[in-house]
């Protein structure tokens, strides 16, 4: 039986005292390419593995489905199950849900859904994970509509985060199926934990309430370190005491600090992340960006194929690429303020800002029929020149990742992890 995610959590916060933890990564499943790189580094190197999933990427079909290969629970799940397999695998990975929870998708938001109409679709989600197999569920209920721009009241967080902690713990029981870990908080600033001090009280709160109702602790909480990620870069500044202390708060209760928007960090920051103990971090829109340029890279050289007469009908992979990007419209959480609202037709007439578009949301098109065709194409020029197109890619995701599982001293983690579990 796999070791539950709160335990391998646990034995990475006592690791901590012999200054030989790990922080985790939770990798944003952009595609089966980054599945795939994932599980091959985490085999050469011996560290667990987290997949996070939000609910636009990954949701059950009557709910509108994901937009990451159109995957539902049931599918995203068997999809990591073969490329593991595929690759061998036999170490730790958990399959874990980014910002569960009502209002966590566009659509919902956008419609202003009521309360009520929107816990019971964020519970209905939260069936299909656990139905599923999902590792670890984060309840997230703070996208109100209603308070856009204002902080969410921390009873209000509090009371809803309990609710559905209660309810997924009932649902689970109830299916007979093993414990599963949760996360809470968030590092949205509406509703987030953003000072110490409403850190704390938030922790100390949930304890009580928790334990009133006979519920288990969260696996982690989210906390503020200071990351944002905006375009493709890291416009945050990491505050190490505000992480270290952070830490040192959830760490009494035996619950792990989770760190978000870790994408494109430095790396004299990601080695600040052993000393401040942070326990794991979210890293997504990197990783599909590192896929996006590598496509483009090899688009580049089949152009100079195409010039030198070794290629006679190129593949249209860069402009399918740079038109669905742009109509995707999911660059614009990305955006700086002030350009959020810019319109298409205005993208479309700034060649700099239409590559920078693409850049940004790439990854969000990889689904889209017209973009597989043309990826196809593209490989399947190349490999008439004996160039692995596929095999590029996966090593081109590979390089950040590894970047991140250096500095935080992954290498060997899984065995230092089950020797303090057992």
């Amino acid at each position: 039986m796999k070791l539950p995610i709160k335990k391998a959590v646990e034995a990475l916060l006592k690791l901590q005292t012999t200054g030989d933890s790990a922080t985790l990564i939770g990798v944003g499943p952009m595609s089966r390419n980054l599945l795939q790189a994932s599980f091959e580094l985490a085999k050469e190197d011996d560290y667990p593995l987290m997949f996070i999933a939000s609910r636009n990427q990954v949701d059950a079909d009557e709910l509108g489905g994901g937009y990451v290969n159109g995957w539902n629970q049931f599918s995203f799940i068997e999809a990591i199950k073969e490329v593991a397999n595929e690759v061998e695998f036999d170490g730790l990975y958990y399959v874990c849900r980014d910002h569960g929870g009502p209002w966590q998708r566009d659509q919902e938001r956008n419609d202003h859904l009521p309360t009520e109409k929107a816990m019971e679709l964020g519970k209905q989600s939260y069936v299909a994970d656990i139905e599923a197999g999902f590792d670890l569920l984060m309840i997230d209920p703070t996208k109100d509509p209603f308070e856009v721009g204002k902080v969410i009241p921390l009873e209000t967080v509090l009371e809803r985060t309990v609710d559905l902690i209660a309810f997924c713990e009932t649902e689970r029981k109830k299916r007979g199926l093993p414990e599963i870990g949760y996360e809470v908080g968030t590092e949205e600033t509406n509703g987030g934990l953003t000072s110490t001090e409403t850190y704390e009280k938030f922790i100390t709160q949930l304890k009580v309430e928790l334990e009133k109702r006979d519920l288990p602790l969260p696996t982690f909480i989210v906390g503020q370190t200071g990351t944002l990620t905006r375009k493709t870069e890291q416009v945050g500044h990491f505050n190490f005491k505000n992480a270290y202390d952070l830490a040192q708060m959830a760490k009494k209760y035996g619950v792990g600090l989770k760190e978000h928007n870790g994408d494109y960090l430095d790396d004299v920051t990601l080695l600040e992340h052993i000393p401040s103990e942070i326990t794991a971090t979210n890293v997504a829109p990197q990783y599909g960006t590192e896929e996006t340029r590598a496509y483009l890279k090899l688009v580049e050289l089949e152009q100079k194929l195409v010039e030198n007469g070794l290629i006679k009908t190129p593949s249209n992979a860069r402009e399918v690429l740079l038109i669905q990007s742009i109509k995707s419209e999911r660059w614009r959480k990305w955006m700086l303020d002030g350009q959020k609202d810019i319109t298409i037709n205005e993208i479309m007439q700034d060649d700099e800002l239409s590559l920078e578009i693409l850049d940004i949301a790439g990854h969000y098109t990889f689904n889209d029929a017209i973009v597989k065709k043309e990826i196809n194409t593209l490989y399947a020029n190349l490999a008439a020149n004996n160039i692995d197109g596929k095999r590029f890619v996966i090593d081109h995701i590979k390089r950040p990742i590894r970047n991140y599982s250096e500095c935080y001293n992954l290498k060997g983690a899984t065995t230092r992890i089950k020797q303090l579990a057992k």
